[in-house]
């Protein structure tokens, strides 16, 4: 079974942004894959700006990536990058720590007009980790993702549409295919 990490940057459990990470955990489960949600707004805030190596939540934060198949990598846009949350995470992250893992970039932002952080924000420190095989992506609007009265979200079309072919690509790298 290959096992796949998603890696949240986000600040807030409520945003909107795990509309997109439970509908692709979901969509992975079914095609076979172990799923394991790693949200770095758990991790202790200490722990992560002062890089302790030698904090048992670091340590085991740091060998679900090095385990892991492959990386989705999921985050809210503000000021047209990633969040901060999620930098000071990859900054911890060994120098090779990607290598040989498919990664999946998941964003969500305000408006298209920070379309291209992916590819001018994220892609160059996925890069300097040794991610050597980074999918295109989903970016998508806060629109697009509805907060449900049950706490569920409901995705436009189009977002599900993109979704299931990044999941799809990603499943095809890791050779998995029960959807």
């Amino acid at each position: 079974m290959s096992k796949v990490v998603i890696l949240s940057g986000s600040p807030s459990t409520q945003s909107r942004l795990y509309g997109l990470i439970n509908y692709t955990t979901e969509q992975l489960q079914q095609a076979g894959a172990e799923v394991t949600l790693l949200n770095v707004v758990d991790l202790p805030a200490e722990d992560l700006v002062r890089a302790n190596f030698n904090s048992p939540d670091i340590t085991a934060a740091l060998a679900l990536i090095a385990a892991a198949d492959a990386i989705i990598v999921a985050s809210p846009v503000y000021k047209a990058a990633y969040s901060g949350l999620l930098k000071i995470f990859l900054d911890l992250v060994p120098q090779e720590g990607l290598r040989g893992k498919p990664v999946l970039p998941l964003f969500i932002g305000g408006t298209l007009a920070h379309l291209l952080v992916i590819d001018y924000a994220l892609k160059p420190v996925l890069n300097a980790l040794g991610g050597r095989h980074i999918l295109g992506g989903v970016y998508a609007v806060d629109q697009w993702v509805e907060r449900l009265p049950d706490g569920a979200y409901g995705l436009s079309e189009e977002l599900v549409s993109r979704l299931d072919r990044s999941v799809k690509e990603l499943t095809e790298r890791l050779q998995i295919s029960n959807i």
